[in-house]
């Protein structure tokens, strides 16, 4: 979950020190009576991409542009904080490596001849179905 020192690691060549994140708890909704009712369960966890320090320009740019300025996640499944906090945590991994992920470019190809063949025989083959299908002509 969080590596020495309390912090997050994202990638291999991303972590966010955990004093970077900011929390906030509330009652979380939903069924559970009187302990949903007196317990600050619902955990979110605000991340600033615009400010923090932990973020070379490469992937502030690349988070900015994907996310935004300020990455939000919030995690009420739970009964327990404690269990809201990790899969907080969890969830905000999981969108800023998402998001730090370089796609790879396309390269355009062309269809192999095998693949033509295939294509202009099922074409033939449903041509022919449905012509077996019309009505006799009366020649």
């Amino acid at each position: 979950m969080t590596g020495p020192g309390g912090v997050l690691r994202v990638t291999r060549t991303c972590s966010i020190p955990l004093d970077e994140l900011e929390w906030r708890f509330s009652a979380s909704g939903g069924p559970g009576g009187q302990h949903a009712n007196t317990s600050n369960t619902r955990a979110e966890v605000r991340f600033d991409v615009a400010s923090s320090m932990a973020l070379g320009p490469r992937q502030r740019a690349r988070l900015l542009d994907k996310l935004g300025p300020v990455v939000r996640v919030v995690a009420s499944d739970e009964r327990s904080q404690a269990r809201n906090r990790e899969n907080a945590l969890d969830r905000l991994r999981d969108r800023l490596a998402g998001a730090l992920a370089v796609q790879r470019a396309r390269r355009p190809t062309a269809p192999s001849a095998g693949a033509g063949r295939r294509r202009l025989e099922a074409k033939r083959h449903q041509s022919e179905k449905k012509r077996m299908r019309r009505q006799p002509t009366g020649d």
